[in-house]
């Protein structure tokens, strides 16, 4: 009996290694805690180009909405205030806050 014990524990001990290994550098991917930061997006960025992103919402002619920026667009996550923040559009790029695109949506007040 205590030979099926050593087993299990041997057993055990194989798949948790294994899985350890396994883990081990999307582990590190999560804890390490530093912090990429955000550059703001260049005009001339291809997804910028084809979605006419200007960083000063006047310059556009494309704007019909003379009110419309990136900052009361429902796809812009910056806080309130600032003059740069991410935009869902541009995933890992800034925008200015009073900045233009197509994909203008206006926020749900």
């Amino acid at each position: 009996m205590t030979n099926n014990v050593t087993d299990n524990s041997r057993r055990r001990f194989i798949k948790l290694t294994a899985i350890g290994l396994a883990a081990a550098p999307f582990a590190n991917a999560l804890l390490s805690g530093t912090a990429t930061a955000a550059e703001p997006i260049a005009e001339t960025d291809p997804l910028a180009a084809a979605m006419k992103y200007k960083a000063d919402a006047a310059q556009s002619t494309d704007r019909k909405d003379a009110t419309a920026h990136c900052a009361n667009c429902a796809l812009y996550t910056g806080a309130a205030g600032d003059a740069t923040g991410p935009c869902t559009i541009f995933q890992n790029k800034l925008v200015t806050a009073n900045g233009w695109c197509t994909a203008w949506a206006k926020k749900a007040a």
